[in-house]
């Protein structure tokens, strides 16, 4: 085995025999060998373990242990509980070098890891080269003189962060709070570890996610050499940008080993294929230098957020030759535009181009609890999800660790903003030097990595560790006990890092970009988490049990977080469950819900006892929360929607999962859209109409993304159960750019001519050039209490296409193709009597198979 897995490492370093002076990388990725490492006491429970055996990088250990069969997968059935002890034990990776004569003869050999996670000890040939402590930063190490020619050995030895952290945590007092505690008994509850390591945080276990704390080489690993000179950093500083030109700035930080002139160019090349080049003679010093160069773009290009225009994009290459000879280059590709917040009087929202834009989107979760095996398909499947359901801006939240550079590349195209979080998640954070120092160096390496993409249109402090510290009673708890100078100690620690290290970072290595304390936050203006300052965490629904209506009662600022959980399809539930029979209360599931620590789905039932009528089967279940998680957050983003410009932006939790789970994921860990992602496309359709019934009254508004003003017509339309028509209002409009607009409130005995209101609805709709964009149902009773109509829905397949006709009233039409995995054009959606519509079905399942399997499933009777 071990001969066959280091095979290709002779091959691989034999091409670097003939380096000259251009930097060359030899990639370390691939085939290693793992095994506890031989003092962990968990050499002698796991003996099979504690020999070789083979490893990826970049990886886990945990993966590596479910690839070589010796722990069950923790996504299938109850599988997470077997896995933990991985976690709870140090491990050693290895990898053998051969290795000719001319590498060692280069000037520099590092090492370069670009992801440790996260105690790590680096040793080449029997030397210790390198320690590590934050698994978000990478890491350089001069290998040269533990280099030789031939054979080298190279170990990474990882810690246990939970063991190498908790006897300082158990010793303590008063450890600091946390977020979530361990299911499983290896930390007592309330001492958490986790707020006292730089590493990804949902590892440690969400309200949505498994607890599998990875250990390992999750990013590339490579051996860098370079003789005079190489390039450590590049970027292009945008200084003005209007109609006529860009003035920019290239940027070079060059690392020499000795003093030397150097010629330094950057090229620029726009969308059109024009060129535009500049070059500097530099005389430099040994270690480090910073070179600057001015260049201008004529007629620049703007980049847009999606529905204001293009996304064109600038190619940089940045070059460094001696004596002719190019000793190394950098690739970008960047976008012109200019990005700032919107505040005034407790305002908050963003304009891009000098144009404010309403934000309408969702919080991105990572999208595997195993970074490594995140793929580009996987990324782009989601972010063209987003784009599709006229998103604009996703929030990376701050739980996670920094996304590759492959995901902001894909949101430059697609014209989605990133609001992105630093990682932090939640819990309170150190107030030592040491831990600030340390997150100081990973934030100016991050945000100088993340610079260039333009669709990234601020930073954020973190989620939820100022307002936690400020509003959650056991922030209260804590700061009681541990006294008035503890409390001033670690609150004046965070604001250093939360007011000055991360604000710091951002203006001096991304200059233009906005800062943002945290989320939520009114950046120290006043009180956060409020409607009247800043962004909103609004958790009252769902995690309060609160009715859905209370989405309605005020207009935020900014609403960046609300949620609202479902189930997702059951061709996912059956991938991970298996085929046997389920209940609301089936083991498998309460292992796949994590709110609640696994009870979550008693919330789930207690809003469809609260909403809708009683399922008839699990399957029926399934459609029944979706439908309520549909409705629940249509209902608060048109509201936000119709608040504007009070409201400003609208991000619902969650977009994604990180693992196959019931959640308030909009798309589930199979790719598969729930309702509401349907539901999505419609209420952030560039042009909607809402209308919401409150005190006898239906208030219409109309809201427009435009820039510019529209002809529009609405009409609200009620109806008895039998299709009778009752009432209609209406009018000719003009749609007022980037605004909403009140255009009526219309009493009960106006629309629904006395009708009970379980037996009557109304139809708002929304008109542009005659066509229909937008269109809600107004219902004046709960859904469980209507008395909806047998609905007599009709089919007439063509291949994968079918079209759908209602005989009567037909609410929230979902189709349900059971086992098989499908993804219909558009579900959830509502038939008025008489109407049809047009699905195509893409799926790998033949359209037989679709046929034959489908039902058509409605709020109505079944």
């Amino acid at each position: 085995m071990k001969a066959r897995a280091l095979a290709l490492l002779p091959a691989l370093l034999a091409s670097v025999c003939a380096w000259a002076a251009p930097r060359e990388t030899v990639s370390l990725d691939g085939a290693w060998e793992v095994r506890i490492d031989p003092p962990d006491d968990a050499a002698k429970a796991h003996p099979k373990e504690a020999k070789w055996f083979p490893a990826r990088v970049p990886g886990s250990v945990q993966q590596d242990l479910i690839a070589a069969g010796r722990v069950p997968d923790p996504f299938k059935g109850i599988n997470e509980a077997p896995i933990q002890w991985a976690g709870l034990t140090s491990w050693q990776f290895r990898r053998v070098i051969e290795v000719t004569p001319a590498m060692p003869a280069r000037d520099h050999v590092e090492l370069v890891f670009d992801g440790l996670d996260t105690f790590a000890s680096v040793s080449l040939n029997g030397k210790q080269l390198l320690a590590t402590d934050n698994a978000h930063r990478r890491w350089r190490v001069d290998a040269k003189a533990a280099l030789k020619p031939g054979r080298n050995e190279l170990i990474v030895r990882i810690a246990s962060p939970i063991g190498t952290l908790q006897p300082m945590v158990l010793a303590e007092p008063n450890p600091l709070p946390g977020e979530y505690d361990s299911a499983f008994g290896d930390e007592p509850k309330g001492k958490q570890t986790s707020p006292y390591i730089r590493k990804p945080k949902y590892q440690y276990s969400w309200d949505w996610g498994p607890r599998l704390v990875n250990i390992g080489l999750w990013r590339p690993v490579r051996i860098e050499a370079w003789d005079e000179a190489r390039i450590d950093g590049f970027r292009v500083d945008q200084e003005a940008l209007n109609d006529a030109e860009a003035r920019l700035v290239a940027r070079w930080r060059i690392i020499a080993s000795a003093p030397a002139k150097v010629t330094l160019r950057a090229r620029v090349t726009g969308p059109n294929g024009r060129q535009v080049e500049v070059s500097r003679i530099a005389a430099l010093v040994a270690g480090e230098n910073w070179v600057s160069a001015p260049l201008t773009v004529a007629n620049p290009q703007r980049w847009w957020p999606a529905g204001y225009g293009a996304q064109p994009l600038y190619d940089v290459e940045a070059t460094l030759d001696t004596n002719g000879t190019i000793e190394d280059r950098v690739t970008q590709r960047i976008g012109l535009r200019t990005t700032e917040f919107i505040r005034k009087d407790g305002s908050f929202g963003f304009r891009i181009n000098g144009v404010p834009i309403f934000a309408k989107g969702a919080n991105l979760i990572p999208f595997d609890n195993f970074p490594s095996r995140v793929g580009e398909p996987q990324m782009r499947r989601i972010l063209t999800s987003a784009r599709d359901a006229n998103m604009n801006m996703i929030r990376v939240w701050g739980g996670g660790y920094y996304l590759d550079d492959a995901f902001y590349r894909m949101a430059d195209e697609m014209g989605l903003m990133i609001w992105q979080d630093f990682m932090f998640g939640g819990s309170i954070t150190p107030p030592d030097a040491a831990f600030r120092e340390n997150v100081r160096v990973e934030a100016e390496e991050q945000v100088e990595r993340l610079q260039p993409h333009p669709s990234l249109v601020a930073w954020s402090g973190g989620n939820e560790v100022l307002s936690g510290w400020e509003n959650w009673s056991d922030r209260k708890a804590f700061k009681r006990q541990i006294g008035a100078d503890a409390q001033e100690r670690i609150g004046t620690g965070m604001a250093v890092i939360f007011d000055r290290v991360l604000r710091e970072a951002v203006t001096k290595n991304a200059p233009g970009t906005p800062y943002w304390p945290g989320s939520p936050s009114s950046d120290y203006d006043g009180p956060t988490d409020t409607d009247k300052d800043g962004d909103r965490h609004f958790w009252d629904v769902w995690s309060g049990s609160k009715p859905v209506e209370r989405y309605l009662d005020s207009c935020p600022r900014f609403m960046s977080e609300y949620g609202f959980q479902a189930m997702p399809d059951l061709s996912t539930i059956r991938g991970f469950a298996g085929k046997g029979p389920l209940a609301i209360d089936s083991p498998v599931l309460k292992a796949h819900q994590k709110f609640l620590a696994g009870e979550g789905n008693v919330r789930l039932q207690l809003y469809l006892d609260q909403r809708l009528r009683k399922p008839k089967d699990f399957a029926d279940l399934v459609y029944l929360t979706q439908v309520n998680q549909a409705q629940a957050i249509d209902m608060a983003a048109r509201h936000h929607r119709g608040c504007r410009p009070v409201t400003l932006g609208s991000l619902y939790w969650q977009l994604n999962d990180t693992w196959p789970a019931i959640s308030w994921a909009s798309v589930d860990y199979d790719g598969q859209w729930k309702l509401l992602h349907y539901a999505a496309r419609r209420f952030f359709a560039p042009q909607a109409i809402v209308a919401e019934h409150k005190d006898g009254l239906t208030r219409v508004a109309l809201v427009s993304d435009a820039t510019t003003p529209l002809a529009a017509e609405w009409r609200i339309r009620a109806f008895d159960m039998a299709g009778k028509p009752l009432g209609t209002k209406g009018a000719v409009v003009t749609l007022e750019p980037l605004r909403a607009q009140e255009v009526a409130s219309i009493a009960d005995a106006e629309l629904f001519a006395g009708v009970d209101a379980n037996a009557s609805f109304a139809v708002a709709e929304l008109l542009v050039d005659g066509r229909r964009v937008s269109r809600t149902i107004v219902e004046r009773a709960l859904p469980k209490d209507m008395v909806y109509p047998a609905p007599v829905l009709t089919t007439r397949w063509e291949g994968k296409r079918v079209t759908i006709t209602a005989g009567s009233l037909a609410r929230a039409v979902m189709l349900d193709f059971g086992d098989l995995a499908a993804q219909p054009s558009d579900d959830g959606f509502d038939l008025l009597a008489g109407e049809s519509v047009t699905i195509d079905v893409r799926s790998d399942a033949s359209a037989a198979a679709l046929k034959r399997t489908v039902t058509l499933r409605t709020l109505g009777p079944q």
